[in-house]
């Protein structure tokens, strides 16, 4: 796929791509410049990858759940 840059800075995305994405009019999008390339997420997508991230690096940690969380914050409360 190919999107030009216009004059005044504008790209616009491949319908194509904004369909496989669910990327609606007025979405908006977070810009990540990774060195090498250009990343553009919604919220949505990101919350998504920082909770597969949590979940991989604290796969199979004691405590480390929001029920574990939560009922240790009831603990202290009593």
């Amino acid at each position: 796929m190919r999107a030009t840059i216009t004059e005044d800075g504008l790209v616009r995305l491949p319908a194509e791509l904004r369909r496989k994405h669910g990327l609606s009019l007025g979405v908006t999008l977070y810009i990540e410049d990774t060195g090498d390339a250009i990343m553009l997420r919604t919220i949505d997508q990101i919350v998504a990858r920082s909770q597969a991230l949590s979940r991989k690096l604290l796969a199979g940690t004691a405590g480390a759940s929001v029920e574990d969380f939560l009922a240790e914050r009831m603990g202290h409360a009593k």
